[in-house]
């Protein structure tokens, strides 16, 4: 019987039970493909990780990240709370890691005080926008809300990807935002043939908190994912998006923040900046920008996993 240490960490949040719960494997040599899954299936969170030796010298490691229903090629909240634990358990004080992940290299900044991590940055991908959806009615019965709670906000609905895809619906203020209810009937009619198929992201610049800028929920019904209380994934696509659409008005680098998970009890928040000098790459699809983790607290060991 091989047993199999992990951690538990709650990343996005300054507090302890709230943000996105992560269990990272940071010693993943030996495991095979269907253990990790199987392993991440029952421990039932949004994503487990699984850590590497990297397959080159010039990175640190290797990451897998598993939902509870398959392997994704990136994600956010799993990067940032892999950096925190790697950083806490033996990359001591380095400014910077490289991980490898299903994307290509992602570069994590780790800021310190007194020895431990305290603030973590990660850089994505290029975004990626698809063309705009005209099938509103259909993607308004997909969330349980009325189509003028899309219409009215005069915002396209749109699939933008920083290495995964997100299908983002504006919605009208948060009293839609907390009525919606994602349908998965509709949802597979609404991604039809889409490869790979897009999680939905709702949001609306309605907020609970001072300090945030935008209100979101996430739904992933094909990776087994009810909703998920910070998506870092998204947050990238989502201040491109902003961007583009001059949702939030900026004159130079756009630094906004974005609550979730405020109706799962989990808050959670990702601060998000796009620098001024690729704000117009990344309203025509170039650049990279960054996304950057909250400081992550609510650290805590659970018993190994014998499997």
């Amino acid at each position: 019987m091989k047993r199999i240490h992990y951690q538990l960490v709650d990343v996005f949040t300054d507090r302890q039970f709230g943000g996105n719960p992560l269990a990272v494997v940071s010693d993943g040599k030996g495991i095979s493909d269907s253990l990790m899954q199987a392993v991440a299936k029952e421990l039932n969170l949004s994503q487990t990780t699984f850590v590497l030796p990297p397959d080159d010298a010039k990175h640190d490691c290797r990451v897998r990240i598993f939902t509870p229903g398959g392997e994704l090629p990136m994600a956010g909240h799993p990067t940032i709370g892999t950096a925190f634990v790697l950083c806490r358990d033996g990359f001591k004080n380095r400014a910077q890691l490289i991980f490898e992940e299903g994307v290509g290299p992602i570069p994590v900044a780790i800021e310190w005080t007194r020895d431990m991590p305290n603030y973590v940055e990660m850089r994505q991908p290029l975004p990626l926008f698809g063309a705009t959806r005209q099938d509103v009615d259909q993607i308004a019965e997909m969330l349980s809300v009325s189509v003028d709670a899309i219409r009215s906000t005069s915002l396209p609905v749109q699939v933008v990807s920083c290495g995964v895809p997100y299908l983002f619906v504006p919605l009208v203020d948060l009293r839609t935002i907390r009525q919606a209810r994602l349908r998965a009937d509709v949802w597979e009619k609404v991604v039809g043939d889409l490869e790979p198929k897009p999680d939905t992201f709702v949001f609306t610049t309605e907020v609970e908190f001072n300090g945030s800028n935008v209100h979101g929920r996430m739904f992933a019904p094909g990776h087994g994912i009810t909703e998920d209380p910070a998506t870092g994934s998204a947050s990238g696509p989502l201040g491109c998006y902003l961007v583009r659409h001059h949702v939030i008005a900026s004159d130079s680098e756009l630094r906004c923040v974005s609550e979730q998970g405020i109706e799962m009890g989990r808050p959670s928040f990702m601060k998000i900046r796009v620098p001024p000098a690729r704000r117009h790459h990344c309203r025509a699809c170039g650049r990279h920008l960054s996304i950057h983790g909250w400081r992550i607290s609510g650290y805590r060991i659970a018993r190994p996993l014998e499997v």
